[in-house]
């Protein structure tokens, strides 16, 4: 049996994740929560409590996971969250990164973001950009999980700009941009997650919109 070890296990994207994985039968699962927090884990996994901010608090619990899922951000990002991405979304990934490292993981799972340049949201971008850099000077290999929006229970909003997408996947000049900005929902990003971690790669990868909207 598999064990992967997921950080973000209480969010949003995390619970779900863990009982999909849960219900394959093949994967023992440890996950990382604050302390108090623990009762927000999905029942059957391994509560590992530590602080997602410092390594030295988990870094010894994560084996014998060799697969590390980073699922970790700031919720409902917003452009007047800039100092927030900095000092919880990049210190996480990077203290992640020294984790896994001492963990000896051999497959890292990134929660990212679509990279086509956007004003509006740029310095969310900028940051899970450092952190993919990051993740790429380390020695084991890296997958890039990158969506835009993810629609699911609660986030249904952005249906309201589907025209509009449709309208500029239309025009030869904005059709890349409607593309990588487009939605997923949230269970072809569950299954990407689990097409990823059933399949690893053997080099670097990205899993971008276009991937995930095959699910």
């Amino acid at each position: 049996m598999q064990t992967v070890f997921i950080t973000g296990g209480t969010g949003y994207i995390g619970t779900r994740l863990i009982k999909v994985l849960q219900k394959e039968n093949n994967f023992s699962i440890k996950a990382l929560v604050r302390k108090g927090s623990e009762d927000k884990l999905p029942a059957g996994c391994e509560v590992i409590v530590g602080d997602a901010l410092d390594a030295s608090t988990y870094q010894n619990n994560i084996a014998p996971a060799t697969i590390f899922v980073h699922l970790i951000g700031v919720p409902h990002p917003s452009p007047a969250k800039k100092e927030q991405f900095k000092n919880i979304d990049l210190v996480s990934v990077e203290q992640a990164a020294k984790a896994a490292t001492v963990a000896g993981t051999v497959h890292f799972i990134y929660l990212s973001v679509a990279m086509h340049p956007t004003k509006i949201m740029k310095d969310f971008q900028e940051v899970r950009a450092k952190g993919e850099a990051l993740l790429l000077q380390q020695p084991f290999i890296s997958s890039f999980i990158r969506p835009w929006y993810v629609l699911g229970p609660g986030h249904w909003w952005p249906l309201l700009l589907k025209p509009v997408y449709w309208l500029m996947k239309s025009f030869p000049s904005t059709r890349t941009t409607a593309k990588n900005l487009d939605t997923v929902t949230i269970n072809q990003m569950i299954t990407a997650l689990v097409d990823c971690i059933k399949n690893p790669p053997s080099q670097n990868n990205i899993v971008d919109v276009e991937a995930m909207k095959k699910f």
